[in-house]
């Protein structure tokens, strides 16, 4: 869980009265994050674009090594273990020959 000091902490209330000024802040280093809240509760959280940019590269990095993990695993599967197209279809009753057409 993130924590989140009292100085992040802004209602949209007061966020659509001082934009400006709070954008200003991230911009400016002032503040590293801004949580939003609405009624008392925590909304939505707004970052400066490079740290976005720097945790969606992160996150797709991570999802690329875990499909890296997934295909490495498969291919210790046996071969015998897998089926062909043709073979597939054949066990679904699927006629590949009218997907074609």
């Amino acid at each position: 869980m993130v924590a989140y000091i009292r100085d992040e902490i802004i209602s949209v209330s007061d966020l659509a009265r001082n934009l400006s000024t709070s954008l200003s802040s991230l911009l400016d280093y002032t503040r590293e994050k801004l949580a939003i809240s609405k009624n008392n509760k925590l909304e939505a959280v707004i970052i400066p674009i490079e740290e976005y940019e720097r945790m969606r590269e992160a996150y797709e990095y991570v999802e690329n090594m875990e499909i890296a993990r997934i295909i490495e695993e498969r291919s210790k599967t046996p071969k015998e273990n897998y089926l062909t197209l043709e073979e597939l279809a054949q066990k679904r009753g699927i006629n590949l020959d009218a997907l074609s057409k």
